[in-house]
């Protein structure tokens, strides 16, 4: 099983049946100019009351139909929604409006002449076609190690040895941060070995419990004997994880979160689904590969019009699930597509495996960030997608932005 995985993967990933002349043409990674991001002015707003539900469907998004009917954003709405807010691990929150230069309008129109097909609200359709990734071999390594677990549920990817890109919705409600974002950590993927780790001398509950409720020491057995159980426990507990193809992770704080305006709202209007990301700085540096940013091609640019993304979905409790699909249809902001996808997995970051041009080999970069499922309005009729926020030239601007402090780093992207 193990192999057939392998060669599934490798064929899936580094494989795509075209001509030559067509992939040099079309399937490679093209350096363009980033409009710039200015920080103009930031403001000190009041602490946040992390009060907030996690909520994972908007009440109403706008679909390509409706997209079609709204008039293009002038200059002036683009700078309001990429103005962003910065929690701070401390709890204290700032705003920072932004100005845009060097921009150039993009045909406000959707991109793709297809249909919307009636489908049942359900995050995988028809057969499940995901896959757990238990081995090591792969788990451990890129593109796999790349793919974190938040402790909101969500999952995120790692694009810096400092950042994690993620949606949203997996700290901010778009009025509110969610519970449990306030004390923000993030989990990177590592392995253990079974039998592996240090050794414990018992908890401090079983040393308590072997003194007298005065205080008195225990009999030597007795504490000889609670250390022995304490530790046949974990490392039984351990062991079966590893043995079970389950990651162990290592949790690290986040230092700092930050959202496009365009999602945080804060009650003065819905959020708006084009802005369902978030970037988060740890407050420890990890050593892993990460996956750098790229700009999210048109379909017709997507090797076999497929994504791929890996994440940790709650029906299968700490297992990274990876998973590839065609996209079906996509707006300037979205990827509207039918990956097998559940809760847990929303926050992992899309990419794609192009030709560098300049070193003449591949290489994968992150296009968009997935959604999850959401109810998206088209023509007037709720219909459910599971959608992407693709990362247009502005928003890579903006991220790139928030990684780096200043825009001298993001001329090209």
């Amino acid at each position: 099983m193990e192999m057939t995985l392998f060669w599934l993967i490798l064929f899936t990933l580094g494989r795509t049946p075209i001509d030559g002349s067509e992939m040099e043409r079309d399937f490679m990674w093209h350096l363009r100019k980033i409009p710039r991001l200015v920080s103009e002015r930031t403001f000190h707003l009041t602490s946040p009351t992390f009060e907030a539900d996690a909520k994972m469907v908007l009440n109403q998004a706008c679909g390509i139909e409706c997209q079609k009917e709204l008039p293009a954003p002038n200059l002036s709405d683009l700078e309001d929604s990429l103005s962003y807010e910065t929690v701070f691990e401390n709890g204290t929150r700032t705003l920072t409006r932004v100005k845009v230069q060097g921009w150039v309008p993009e045909p406000h129109e959707n991109l793709t002449a297809q249909g919307a097909p009636v489908r049942r609200r359900r995050h995988v359709y028809g057969t499940d076609s995901r896959f757990s990734i238990l081995d090591k071999r792969f788990l451990t390594n890129f593109p796999f190690n790349t793919a974190v677990k938040l402790s909101t549920g969500c999952s995120g990817i790692l694009v810096s040895p400092n950042h994690v890109l993620t949606a949203a919705h997996c700290v901010h409600d778009g009025n509110d941060y969610i519970k449990g974002s306030k004390k923000l950590r993030v989990g990177l993927l590592k392995m253990r070995n079974k039998g592996s780790g240090k050794k414990h001398r018992g908890s401090r509950r079983s040393r308590r419990e072997a003194r007298g409720g005065d205080g008195r020491e225990g009999s030597r057995e007795s504490l000889k004997e609670r250390a022995k159980a304490g530790r046949r426990r974990k490392e039984s507990a351990r062991g079966q994880r590893a043995a079970d193809g389950m990651p162990s992770f290592q949790w690290t704080r986040v230092k700092n979160t930050h959202i496009p305006k365009g999602w945080a709202r804060g009650g003065r209007g819905d959020a708006a689904l084009d802005y369902d990301y978030a970037l988060l700085e740890l407050k420890r540096a990890h050593k892993k590969k990460y996956m750098e940013l790229g700009i999210s091609p048109t379909i017709k640019k997507l090797p076999g019009g497929m994504i791929h993304f890996s994440g940790f979905d709650h029906d299968r409790a700490d297992q990274l699930v990876y998973r590839f699909c065609s996209v079906s249809d996509e707006s300037n902001d979205l990827l509207y597509q039918y990956c097998d996808a559940e809760s847990g997995s929303t926050g992992s970051g899309v990419y794609l495996r192009l030709k560098d041009p300049d070193r003449k080999r591949w290489k994968r970069k992150i296009i968009a960030v997935y959604s999850g499922h959401q109810w998206v309005d088209i023509n007037g009729v709720q219909k459910d997608y599971n959608v992407a926020v693709r990362i247009t030239p502005l928003k890579y601007a903006q991220i790139c932005l928030w990684m780096h402090g200043d825009d001298a780093s993001c001329t090209y992207g």
